[in-house]
């Protein structure tokens, strides 16, 4: 199912930032990971019942780069001021990768803005007997079967001769190297994960080689009240994959 999507331009603190909005209801934020190749469609049935705002953050898609914006603090604080130009209190949050470690450092700081949190294969956390995979490392044609169990869900693949398409991940990823080239982890987030108090589920794909399943463990224990659901066969790109685990985000932001 395709998405007529409305691109909006914001001036956010000097940095514009395009916003992509479908749907109609209350106000649904996802906030995306280091890659944007792929597109949001999958999104689709979640426009039936919010509003669905796609920020591209900077650095990425649509948006200006901001060189100054190296740490999660940075995209926090952009957001905040992206909420109040958008004149949005009280919304619900999905956050997938590294948008998930985004949001879940949100949520430790400003629950009071949140209805539910959806954490989808979040980046953030160190799990020493299951890391997370270095992107850095893997060479960019070898790049999909990280994301995918079924690569088909990841659509065409790319020409690799598309001088826009290797400009643009170029340009991302040097986005992504300024905040996680060290780490793609925060050592002191374990410290203040009990903070979120909105309910948060926790999705996965069971074949994840990005951020292992593995993980959810520890993210569930460290989020008191939270639940996990997982999804098979499924990568790293789990909601591109599975329809059915879009459709329990829907489920659970509705209940």
């Amino acid at each position: 199912m395709a998405v007529q999507w409305q691109s909006e331009l914001h001036e956010v603190n000097g940095v514009t930032t395009q916003v992509l909005t479908a749907g109609r209801g209350e106000p649904l934020m996802f906030w995306h990971g280091a890659g944007t190749g792929g597109g949001w469609d999958f999104l689709a049935p979640l426009t039936e019942e919010f509003k669905v705002f796609v920020p591209y953050h900077p650095g990425w898609g649509g948006s200006a780069d901001d060189t100054s914006m190296t740490t999660v603090q940075d995209y926090v604080m952009h957001y905040l001021e992206l909420l109040d130009l958008l004149k949005i209190g009280k919304f619900n949050l999905v956050g997938l990768s590294m948008g998930g470690w985004f949001a879940s450092t949100f949520a430790t700081q400003h629950s009071l803005r949140l209805k539910k949190l959806v954490l989808v294969a979040p980046a953030g956390l160190r799990v020493k007997e299951h890391p997370t995979a270095d992107l850095f490392r893997i060479k960019p044609e070898e790049l999909a079967p990280y994301l995918a169990e079924n690569l088909a869900a990841l659509g065409p693949p790319p020409d690799p001769h598309d001088v826009d398409f290797v400009v643009n991940s170029y340009r991302e990823a040097t986005s992504f190297a300024r905040l996680a080239w060290e780490r793609v982890y925060d050592v002191k987030l374990p410290k203040y994960l009990h903070r979120i108090s909105v309910p948060t589920l926790l999705i996965w794909g069971r074949q994840d080689k990005i951020v292992p399943e593995a993980q959810s463990a520890t993210w569930s224990k460290l989020i008191k009240g939270s639940t996990v659901k997982t999804f098979a066969p499924a990568g790293h790109l789990v909601l591109n994959e599975k329809p059915e685990a879009v459709k329990a985000i829907g489920e659970f932001l509705t209940a």
